[in-house]
């Protein structure tokens, strides 16, 4: 069997029908997305009007639950030691989201579940880790943290995303594949190119997809969206950045 796992398009659509070219060359026998569809990109609702429309089945990320349960974002930020001017800024882009999306679709996304199996596969997918979609475990965590988070799901494969930092990490106990399929639309780790994952039979492949940035960064200045010109900075600089 042959699965596809993407994640992290956060409203890149130029990135996402990219992705969905070479996942048709790819020909898998199924789809999962991971989570983190719309937020934060110039294009929330072509977004998530063609994930729907594809009907790949997928989890609950953390800007989706921030969009669909606001109080997740005030539970999460209460926590944070980022400055409050960020979460401001990140309020505002959900808000702004929210509207443009509308309660139809915010009732799909409310639907997602926090993890999905696919046992024929031996396979578990969550955003983040079992349970919460806004916390992965650190890069450097032990082989012992790790299958106490993961081992949990009982499959001998686990993907997940949420750092934006793609990853196959190879472990001795359960899961015996922890692997974080990257970001389609917003990749942290120097290259401009978007990530997915493809299991072929159990064997791991890291996709990278060339598609046009510049074309992408030209709709996020005329989107009018709060935040994009954030976006676009991450973009420009292939990482993580303040507002």
């Amino acid at each position: 069997m042959r699965i596809a796992v993407i994640a992290d398009i956060h409203g890149n659509r130029t990135a996402l029908e990219a992705v969905i070219a070479d996942i048709r060359r790819a020909a898998p026998d199924m789809v999962l997305h991971g989570g983190d569809l719309a937020d934060g990109g110039s294009s929330p609702v072509e977004v998530a009007d063609r994930i729907r429309g594809l009907g790949w089945a997928g989890v609950m990320g953390n800007t989706d639950e921030m969009l669909v349960r606001p109080e997740a974002l005030e539970d999460f930020a209460g926590g944070s030691k980022a400055p409050a001017a960020m979460w401001e800024t990140i309020r505002e882009i959900a808000a702004a989201t929210r509207a443009a999306l509308g309660e139809e679709r915010l009732a799909w996304m409310r639907e997602f579940p926090l993890e999905i199996a696919r046992p024929e596969a031996g396979l578990a997918l969550v955003h983040a880790r079992p349970g919460d979609c806004w916390r992965a475990p650190a890069a450097d965590a032990s082989d012992a943290e790790i299958e106490a988070i993961y081992g949990v799901l009982g499959r001998e494969t686990v993907a997940y995303g949420h750092t934006h930092v793609p990853g196959i990490r190879r472990l001795s106990g359960t899961p015996k594949l922890l692997i974080n399929t990257g970001s389609v639309g917003l990749p942290y780790d120097g290259d401009a190119r978007a990530s997915y994952l493809l299991l072929d039979e159990g064997v791991p492949e890291i996709r990278r997809v060339e598609y046009d940035v510049k074309k992408e960064l030209a709709l996020l200045d005329a989107c009018g969206l709060p935040g994009s010109a954030w976006t676009a900075k991450m973009l420009r600089t292939r990482g993580p950045a303040m507002p």
